[in-house]
């Protein structure tokens, strides 16, 4: 089981901005695609986004496409989760996973493994709220 440092969840208001990270432990960015998967109250777990392994092509579910920005950083062999124009509706545990592939079918974002929890953070809970 792969393991995560995730970081920068919290209280925002609608509108507001907020930047998630993702540090894989034992491993790079070069080895796995990184995910971001998200599950809202009472709501099933939904991929996000996703960046490939460098180069790193990004991927973007039609629900966060124009809002959210995935970026890798290998230096600090980082994935961050660039938030904005949250809405209450992206109340979430926020989880970064490393899969294999990542792709947008009919504007969902589709990755391999899928949402099966293999090699998947602890997550971090982003709440939009006045």
């Amino acid at each position: 089981q792969l393991e995560f440092v995730e970081s920068g969840g919290g209280l925002v208001q609608p509108g507001g901005s907020l930047t998630l990270s993702c540090a894989p432990i034992g491993f790079t960015l070069d080895d796995y695609a990184i995910a971001w998967f998200r599950q809202a109250p009472g709501k099933e777990y939904e991929g996000v986004s996703c960046i490939s392994r460098s180069p790193g092509s990004s991927y973007y579910d039609d629900s966060v496409k124009g809002r959210f920005t995935i970026s890798g950083d290998n230096a600090k062999n980082t994935v961050y989760l660039q938030m904005n124009s949250l809405k209450p509706e992206d109340t979430a545990v926020y989880t970064c996973a490393a899969v294999w592939h990542c792709t947008v079918v009919e504007g969902v974002l589709r990755t391999t493994p899928g949402i099966d929890f293999t090699n998947w953070g602890r997550g971090t809970h982003v709440t939009v709220s006045s």
